[in-house]
């Protein structure tokens, strides 16, 4: 069974965090909120206060397939200083094992020399940081172990990026009719 960690920080944006949760939920798989601070509360860029399931200090990184990073600000700030986020983002992604990030956050994946070579989306006016990518504005990308999302708009499309990488566009078709998205 798969094991998805997605980690919020004050200042993270609720909509590009709790849609992934959701859809990801929907469809079955397992996905765990993770607070980067000492506490499970965590408020959102737009004081919409969260219940984490368990903080980074709580969790053990060898039961994860994929971590997820929301945007938003300055959560995004936060994950970017996060010592431990950032260690385990750069060893999943030298294992190959998926990292995705939507918005702003693309620009922390973008530090740690994660997108080199990979084709890669983010907020607009964050292109600059995602250093070594192929930047390009669609609104959710896949480029091997790395997905990418543009912002809270397009939420719903990073999520069924998620969703496709375990269970297939036909799961992903069948989440959208459910969802009434484009339908």
């Amino acid at each position: 069974m798969s094991q998805m960690y997605i980690f919020l920080a004050d200042g993270f944006e609720e909509i590009e965090a709790l849609t992934v949760v959701d859809m990801v939920r929907r469809v079955g798989l397992d996905i765990t909120t993770v607070s980067i601070h000492d506490t499970t509360t965590v408020t959102s860029s737009h004081n919409v206060t969260v219940k984490a399931d368990q903080t980074i200090a709580e969790t053990d990184f060898s039961k994860a397939d994929m971590l997820i990073l929301p945007g938003g600000m300055p959560g995004t700030i936060h994950l970017s200083e996060n010592e431990t986020l950032c260690e385990q983002l750069k060893a999943f992604n030298e294992e190959g094992k998926m990292v995705a990030a939507i918005c702003a956050a693309p620009s922390v994946l973008g530090s740690l020399g994660i997108l080199k070579g990979k084709k890669a989306v983010c907020h607009p006016g964050f292109e600059e940081k995602l250093i070594g990518a192929e930047v390009l504005f669609e609104p959710a990308v896949t480029d091997d172990n790395v997905i990418t999302g543009r912002g809270m708009g397009t939420a719903i499309e990073f999520a069924s990026e998620i969703v496709r990488h375990y269970l297939g566009q036909e799961k992903v078709d069948e989440l959208s009719k459910a969802i009434i998205w484009n339908h």
